[in-house]
């Protein structure tokens, strides 16, 4: 892991009403909170691949635990091993933004802190493998940019 020299954390702090999956994901399977602040420092910390999970809200999104529950195991299936990175409840709309992931749960694969690509949604195991491993395959690219329409509400209620 690469030294940090400047004041901003490496990792973000545990979101105070982090769900029992995601707190399992750090605690067993090595992944770190990370939010806009320490993004930066954690994208840069190690070379190689990196996955950030942008689970949205359990309750509006159920799949985002779904994801986090399988994640451990593309991880292990991909035979390609890759860090794993949790955005933060309150800055991953914003992360989201940056990479132009508009749906929730995405995953952003990232390269040596270069963006690759996103995958977004649950699938059936066999699919997700497939694109796991293509994203894993995949070259660094530029991060799509998100657009909203004018006028365009940020909630559908």
């Amino acid at each position: 892991m690469a030294e940090n020299t400047s004041s901003t954390p490496i990792f973000a702090d545990a979101p105070a009403q982090a769900h029992p999956l995601m707190q399992r994901l750090v605690r067993e399977h090595g992944a770190h909170w990370v939010d806009l602040a320490t993004l930066p420092a954690w994208l840069t910390a190690a070379a190689g691949d990196a996955v950030i999970l942008i689970a949205g809200d359990a309750v509006r999104f159920p799949e985002g635990l779904d994801v986090a529950v399988v994640l451990p195991e593309l991880r292990t299936e991909s035979c390609r091993p890759f860090r794993i990175g949790l955005a933060t409840p309150a800055d991953e709309d914003a992360i989201g933004q940056r990479y132009g992931a508009q749906r929730r749960p995405s995953l952003v694969f990232v390269r040596d802190g270069r963006y690759v690509t996103t995958v977004s949604g649950m699938h059936d195991w066999t699919d997700f493998l497939a694109l796991v491993r293509n994203a894993l395959a995949s070259p660094t690219t530029h991060a799509p940019i998100a657009i909203q329409a004018a006028g365009a509400a940020s909630s559908c209620h």
